[in-house]
């Protein structure tokens, strides 16, 4: 009977004790657009990060493409039935910001009444991602753009592929060499070509949007048809005429053509470099440089791209305390150099980079250094050459891609950019006008 006794008590004991454990678990669902390659790279972080505590869970949930997923979060806050967790474009920044949903990054730690330092990430990532001077996001998948290339068909057309092409009037020449050796059907096209417009007014110290870039104070002018832009549009235009720019579609779909070695020169995302260099393998050599400049006219630098993550307002202290131990987890060095290595994005923290310098990483895999050089190279005392904060954005970089399509085909630079910004512009007052 005793012996009954006692293992009836063992049994509520057990029972009791599990039951304390679930009702301790706390999951904190995460919409995300990670696909492809990178997908499977973030799902390992997450499954290592979910081994750690399986009290402290992370869900992700795929939310369809960037602009989706934006979308989607700010219509699904105001009705609670949003993530406590998201991922959020660059493009996105602004109306995160606006939105007056989210939990600024550095007020997070304050909650829970602990400290972090701040100063541990990549500084063009924290201005990028800054306001008042204060991280508003944390710090998660960045990147660049930078210059692709196919090494075997410079050696083919006779160009030295240790020395690509620095400028615009060198793309074109290039290109003119590459198409008479016949080597590739195409020789130069733009992956995100509306971002790469952003990257050329950025890399050139030239505003997209007045007060100060958006970044004093909400736009309400388009800064351009300028005559920076009216030059810089022009040549792409006669290099379309030529046949040395190809207008190959928005994001990534012209990656396809240089992997498969139909496009000799790509203007793209460090986050493709990964999946590039997969993709080829030994079919040829790929090799990058940074973006190409206009002579005469100052100097930037290149702008961050990529995404990073947001957490509601609506989210529980329990919440709130496994997405800061996820963030923290990020942060490690072994943690954010796998997710740099097999990515492409830049790693976030200087802890990450010293190492990846110390192990002689850059060395072996000069690629993944090409970006990240470049941003560390240019200014970051103008708002111009840190992006531009811009609410509507997903919808001006329509207009904008829009204009470059038809540049592509031969339309009047001046025209089609004029009447991008003036489209720009009405969304810029009715954004405004819509916060207030």
């Amino acid at each position: 009977m005793r012996s009954m006794k006692r293992m009836l008590l063992t049994l509520l004991v057990a029972l009791l004790a599990f039951g304390g454990t679930a009702a301790a678990q706390v999951v904190v669902d995460f919409w995300h657009g990670m696909t492809g390659g990178r997908l499977s790279v973030m799902e390992q972080v997450i499954d290592d990060f979910n081994a750690r505590d399986p009290n402290m869970q992370i869900n992700p949930i795929l939310m369809g493409t960037y602009a989706e997923g934006l979308s989607r979060w700010l219509a699904s806050h105001p009705i609670g039935e949003e993530p406590p967790l998201v991922q959020i474009y660059e493009v996105g920044t602004q109306a995160m910001h606006d939105s007056g949903m989210i939990i600024p990054a550095y007020q997070i730690p304050e909650r829970l009444g602990v400290d972090w330092d701040f100063g541990q990430y990549v500084v063009p990532i924290v201005l990028y991602y800054s306001r008042d001077g204060n991280l508003w996001s944390w710090p998660f998948a960045s990147s660049t753009s930078m210059l692709y290339y196919n090494a075997d068909h410079f050696r083919a057309a006779g160009l030295d592929p240790n020395a690509p092409p620095t400028t615009w009037d060198e793309m074109h020449e290039y290109g003119l060499q590459l198409l008479e050796a016949g080597v590739a059907r195409d020789t130069l096209s733009f992956g995100w070509p509306d971002w790469q417009f952003e990257q050329q007014l950025a890399l050139h110290d030239q505003p997209y949007i007045d007060n100060g870039n958006g970044r004093l104070g909400h736009g309400t002018n388009v800064m351009w048809p300028s005559e920076f832009t009216n030059e810089l549009i022009s040549q792409w235009g006669a290099m379309a005429e030529a046949g040395t720019w190809l207008y190959g579609g928005p994001e990534y779909e012209v990656n396809s053509a240089f992997t498969a070695g139909e496009l000799t020169m790509l203007m793209q995302s460090t986050s493709s470099l990964d999946a590039i260099m997969r993709t080829v393998g030994d079919d040829f050599e790929v090799r990058t440089a940074f973006l190409p400049r206009l002579e005469g006219w100052p100097r930037g630098n290149s702008i961050i791209g990529g995404n990073s993550l947001y957490v509601s307002s609506n989210a529980s202290d329990e919440e709130l305390e496994v997405i800061f131990a996820f963030f923290q987890y990020l942060a490690e060095p072994e943690v954010d150099i796998f997710w740099h290595k097999n990515t492409g994005y830049f790693p976030a923290t200087n802890a990450a980079l010293k190492q990846l310098m110390d192990e002689g990483w850059f060395q072996e895999s000069p690629n993944p250094l090409t970006a990240f050089l470049q941003i560390l190279s240019g200014r970051t005392d103008s708002p111009n050459t840190l992006g531009s904060r811009i609410g509507p954005f997903v919808e001006s970089r329509d207009y904008v891609r829009d204009a470059l399509s038809e540049v592509s085909r031969g339309a009047d630079p001046e025209v089609a950019f004029g009447r991008a910004a003036e489209r720009i512009t009405v969304l810029l007052n009715e954004w405004v006008e819509f916060i207030d």
